[in-house]
């Protein structure tokens, strides 16, 4: 309670400070943070880091050594051994006379659990430190002002008192004031949920009464929102968990991670695993109970069954191979962010992505400036590059082609000499259309010219002139069929083509608006050519025989997106505009967005609506955007995937990040996603069906065994060798069969795998026994149990246990090639070298253990090698009798694994 008292304190000191801020003029809050308007110099960086702390924020996932270290020691499987340890310390050594005391048993389990928590420690260092490695690849900049010069430094590093250029796409480090500001817009739905940008400006304070909407504060920008437009200059008030992103991230306590259908489906088998505990773990100690009349050895040997149920090697498995398949990505080009999200890469069946530099190269060149007869002009080119040189949004690759080209044809320092920026209006996604204010400061007395350039449809139904021939005519409904029909005779070309136009003397300075941009002048045409890539067909087929459907999202215009699709080999049969999707049935939307594989002129909601109606469906849906306007469509994604040079927002929103923005990447990393899925799924589904089989085993040997089958401590040996050896199950291949496929996890198939195989190894387990039990034991001691000595007895009990714990390992070795794939194992399938070394090492270091110093305290008998040609006959019966098995299964499966 205290300590929540002392945060609450310093959240409302936080939230005075900004108010504070926000009412002080520029050179008070400078005064205020010691800074200056050319930024902080070294030594005050380290000082003020030193002072405020570091622009970080503490998130849900604990990976000091210390968690680690506790995470590897408190499982089911160690906290199980540390109960039978403490009762052995108990029985061996406290209550026993001084000349019967022994520690031997005590110090095996210590061992045991030293070698168990140890292993899961090293396992999760290494992987967190691989983690940390590759998002070290990746990282997210900002134009920090320092020693009086601009760096483009990582957003970790910055400080308060840090004075930060911002442009559009950039994500605000930290809280800060702006200092300066040109038509910015930003988004905070980070923050407050509304997706409309707002526009902040430098000059004007909160207004009297409107203290409590500090959010909304017109000079204060805050950490976690995106510029979606315009330029800023700000300095730095807060960092970390002292800004209000911080304090949010600190309430809810986690941060916002997706959900995988892998997440839900291991939540499932935990639920599962918890039933099949629940109920057979008292049928064991019962049974055990009545029949052996020991009732504190049958509870203990019911808790080592239940351990033995348990795939206590799960998170470890998975971790690890998350982190193979990390490594493995990274060294195709492609960077995971965050590590849960190449289940969902690896299951996708359905890409989304944009055309732009994905499909088409990522250079638009800039081909034809027309005028409305179709001949080259420069005057277009001239005012194209007016509006795309003094417009401070985020330039792309349009208006890098229009500045470009301009340099090579236009003496542009004579045209940044005569022409003074008066005013933009921001670019967005609706009007799809941006406009900026020049005064031409040596022709006609500093004329205002307002200059707009925009999407063809949006362009016309702002104008109502046409500049043709020099002369300015009205524009008709027929002279706009006509403009139209050129526009798509260049779109039919391949050409992607928008329209310039201007307007004299708009409006007073200061008051320009959306609302200004009506009665333009059309004046011509800027095409630009961006064609496909050349790996994008041959990339688009692979996909499509991996069974994954691309579908393109963009904002432009059909005829140029139908014909880019008919050149990477796409079906343009049925193409949907975002206009077509409105006013439509939930029933209508399902099913246009399954018969519909190019969408085109598309908002970012449209993007966003599209991607929910195919979860809808039942796809794991990727997305694959660089953009400001992808980010929404991102985060809807089951999979995000963005590129090493996208905007911030983009790559803050991605889960997977491409070094290379080529779909060839994409298509490898897929591949190495389902491998991973495939080898997760196949230790949850083999170790399963297999610990089943030994639970059922347990029952029947309990049913009629006049002793335990098997004694504590060798059940937890037997489950330590098993799941060490699973260890090298990330290291395993999958078949070609398998990774042609998206796979869905679900848990729905798991019990009838578990039914098929669990009683599969039953069944030679029960032919193990009846062997044991009647022919090896009494032939090895001289007699059937009831008809012996007791010392006999105690022979033939140890030698039981000897016999079924070998024989129960090999199967249990077995049953991973057995079942890894759906071919004769060694014949027509086989591991990788790394599982079959692990696999036979731990069924040799188990045989070996009851001819070991270890045997007595273990409570092993000798049994003699001979006994090993019965384990490799139960071993071939039962090769053979998986794989018979195995046929049957998958008469009425799809899938093994």
């Amino acid at each position: 309670m205290m300590r929540r008292k002392t945060t609450d304190a310093a959240s409302n000191k936080d939230l005075e400070l900004v108010k504070k801020i926000a009412q002080e003029s520029r050179s008070e809050t400078l005064a205020r943070l010691h800074a200056s308007s050319d930024g902080l110099t070294s030594e005050q960086v380290v000082r003020n880091r030193e002072e405020y702390g570091s622009n970080t924020i503490a998130s849900n996932k604990h990976n000091s050594k210390l968690h680690f270290l506790t995470e590897a020691f408190i499982t089911p499987f160690t906290l199980v051994l540390l109960v039978l340890a403490a009762l052995s310390l108990c029985t061996d050594y406290i209550f026993v006379p001084a000349g019967q005391k022994d520690l031997t048993t005590v110090l095996i389990m210590v061992i045991m659990i030293i070698i168990s928590g140890v292993t899961n420690f090293i396992q999760n260092v290494r992987s967190s430190n691989a983690v940390d490695s590759l998002l070290k690849m990746v990282s997210i900049t900002t134009d920090i002002v320092r020693d009086g010069k601009d760096q483009e430094i990582d957003t970790s590093e910055v400080v308060v008192g840090d004075v930060i250029r911002l442009a559009a796409g950039d994500m605000v480090p930290a809280d800060m004031k702006l200092l300066t500001s040109k038509d910015l817009f930003c988004s905070s739905s980070s923050l407050n949920g509304e997706s409309n940008p707002i526009e902040k400006i430098a000059t004007r304070k909160p207004k009297i009464g409107s203290e409590r909407d500090y959010l909304n504060y017109p000079n204060i920008l805050y950490e976690g929102t995106t510029i979606v437009s315009g330029s800023g200059l700000g300095v730095v008030f807060a960092t970390g968990e002292r800004t209000m992103f911080g304090k949010l991230a600190h309430d809810i306590a986690h941060q916002d991670v997706k959900n995988t259908a892998f997440d839900v489906g291991i939540k499932n088998v935990s639920k599962l695993l918890i039933i099949m505990t629940a109920i057979i773990a008292p049928l064991v100690f019962i049974i055990n109970g009545l029949t052996k009349g020991d009732w504190i050895n049958a509870l203990i040997f019911s808790i080592a069954t239940a351990v033995g149920l348990t795939p206590e090697m799960l998170p470890v498995i998975v971790t690890t191979n998350l982190v193979k398949g990390s490594i493995e990505m990274s060294k195709k080009g492609t960077i995971v962010k965050k590590m849960n999200s190449i289940q969902n890469f690896g299951s996708a069946d359905i890409l989304c992505t944009d055309k732009t530099g994905t499909l088409t190269q990522d250079k638009v060149v800039l081909e034809r400036h027309y005028d409305l007869n179709l001949h080259e002009n420069s005057h277009v080119l001239e005012l194209g590059y007016l509006n795309s040189y003094y417009q401070t949004g985020m330039k792309n690759l349009i208006d890098k082609a229009i500045i470009e080209a301009a340099g090579d044809e236009l003496d542009i320092n004579e045209m940044q000499r005569d022409y003074n920026k008066i005013d933009e209006i921001p670019f967005d996604f609706s009007r799809r259309r941006m406009s900026v204010v020049v005064a031409n400061s040596d022709r006609k007395h500093g004329e205002h010219l307002l200059v707009t350039k925009g999407a063809s449809e949006e362009m016309i139904a702002v104008s109502t002139k046409i500049e043709v021939d020099g002369q300015i005519l009205p524009l008709t409904p027929e002279r706009k069929q006509k403009v139209m029909a050129k526009v798509n005779d260049m779109n039919d070309d391949g050409l992607r083509v928008i329209m310039i136009a201007y307007k004299r003397n708009p409006a007073p300075v200061g008051e320009f608006s959306v609302e200004d941009e009506n009665d333009l002048i059309l004046c011509g045409f800027l095409a630009f050519l961006d064609p496909p890539k050349e790996s994008a067909k041959d990339a688009l087929a692979r996909l499509k025989s991996d069974g994954i459907t691309v579908k393109i999202l963009t904002g432009d215009n059909e005829a140029v997106t139908r014909t880019i699709g008919l050149q990477v080999g796409l079906s343009v049969n049925t193409i949907y505009s975002g206009a077509d999707l409105e006013n439509k049935s939930p029933e209508e939307l399902a099913k246009m967005v399954e018969e519909c594989n190019i969408f085109v002129k598309l908002s970012p909601e449209d993007k966003t609506k599209i991607i929910n109606l195919l979860k809808q469906n039942g796809h794991t849906v990727g997305y694959m955007g660089d953009g400001i306007n992808d980010a929404p469509a991102m985060k809807a994604a089951d999979v995000s995937i963005s590129v090493d040079t996208a905007v911030d927002i983009a790559k803050e929103s991605a889960d997977i990040i491409l070094l290379h923005k080529d779909m060839n990447v994409l298509e490898t990393g897929v591949r190495i996603g389902r491998k991973v899925f495939g080898n997760t799924t196949k230790y949850i589904k083999i170790t399963l069906s297999s610990n089943f089989g030994n639970i059922l085993s347990i029952l029947v040997a309990s049913s009629f065994l006049p002793f335990l089958p098997m004694l504590p401590l060798q059940l937890l040996v037997l489950d330590l060798l098993y799941g060490t050896s699973c260890l090298s199950l990330p290291f395993d291949e999958m078949s070609n069969d398998y990774l042609k496929e998206p796979r869905i996890w679900s848990t729905k198939k798991l019990p009838k795998f578990m039914f098929y195989f669990g009683p599969t190894s039953s069944v030679f387990d029960i032919v193990t026994f009846g062997l044991l039990y009647f022919i090896i034991c009494p032939h090895l001691v001289g007699g059937n149990f009831n008809a012996i000595s007791p010392s006999n007895q105690v022979a033939f009990i140890a030698l039981f246990h000897t016999g079924w714990f070998i024989e129960s390992l090999w199967t249990q070795e077995m049953v991973i090639h057995a079942l890894r794939d759906r071919h004769l194992p060694f014949i027509g399938q086989h591991a990788t070298t790394t599982v079959i070394v692990a696999t036979f090492g731990a069924g040799i270091i188990g045989t070996l253990i009851p001819f070991s110093f270890l045997a007595t305290k273990l409570g092993f008998g000798r049994m003699p090698l001979s006994f090993m040609w019965v384990v490799l006959g139960i071993l071939v019966l039962y090769i053979l009798l998986t794989t018979l098995i195995k046929h049957y299964y998958l008469k009425s499966e799809k899938f093994l694994i």
